[in-house]
């Protein structure tokens, strides 16, 4: 029997077919008609998948990679449809195509034998719904860091001065979103979490570390966009730098240095 992630996935892999036909026969001109819906369709699968998981463990499933990455590629998928339903940025097929994709990848590794796949119950530690509210936004926030980083590498790929406008104003507006809701949870909820876990609202812990690290970068890119209102290739190399930084944050912390995260 196919498993709701499964489903998911597949759904995921039709859409980006949809996308792919239309990207590049018709050099992005032209919009499917039905590649976002398969999206919402394949985000209600894993919402559905992430409350079954909840029950049976009695609390809300957000404590592990699995349920993380499962998480995550959710709220990439509803992001693709929200940027797609929206009127005030042009809606570029590539940006969704890519954000898409980040999504196939996400539930790729969560399928892995890099995420194991046991419901069990939270430890101690990390029964905390400062921890849920820590994770969750901290996803959120770096979902719209996704369609930040592929607009990105758009900006620099191509020589249209009127796309690299809109590109800069996708990326701007992406990381606009994301980073409020980042800073609240990758540091503030995740302080509040450090503290009643370990008793210290900062360790240096190499995640923490890192997830400052990254809110420093983003932290440069408003700067430079906002404030010196700079439209060229930095902000969008500090876009790409900054995203990767999350990746690392969160899958080169987890899998090749040790700390308070390792669980």
């Amino acid at each position: 029997m196919i498993t709701l992630p499964a489903a998911a996935f597949l759904l995921i892999v039709v859409s980006a077919v949809f996308q792919a036909v239309f990207l590049f026969r018709n050099k992005g001109q032209k919009t499917d008609p039905a590649s976002h819906w398969l999206l919402a369709c394949a985000a209600a699968l894993l919402i559905s998948f992430m409350i079954e998981r909840s029950i049976g463990i009695g609390f809300p499933s957000l404590t592990g990679t699995f349920e993380s990455l499962v998480f995550y590629a959710c709220v990439v998928c509803l992001g693709c449809l929200f940027y797609r339903l929206q009127k005030k940025v042009k809606f570029l097929p590539f940006v969704q195509f890519g954000a898409t994709m980040a999504a196939l990848v996400l539930l790729s590794i969560a399928s892995s034998p890099l995420a194991p796949k046991e419901a069990l119950p939270p430890i101690p530690a990390l029964k905390s719904y400062w921890l849920v509210s820590h994770v969750a936004l901290s996803f959120i926030g770096e979902s719209f860091f996704i369609a930040s980083f592929v607009a990105s590498i758009a900006f620099l790929a191509t020589q249209d001065k009127a796309k690299k406008k809109d590109y800069d104003r996708i990326s701007y507006t992406a990381v606009a979103l994301g980073y409020p809701v980042f800073t609240a949870g990758a540091l503030i909820f995740g302080a509040i979490w450090a503290e009643q876990a370990w008793g210290s609202w900062w360790s240096w812990d190499p995640k923490e570390t890192w997830a400052l690290v990254t809110w420093l970068v983003y932290s440069l890119y408003l700067h430079l966009r906002l404030i010196r209102n700079r439209q060229d290739a930095l902000p969008s190399i500090l876009a790409i730098a900054g995203f990767l930084c999350t990746v690392f944050t969160f899958f080169g912390v987890n899998f090749l240095l040790s700390g308070l995260h390792s669980y």
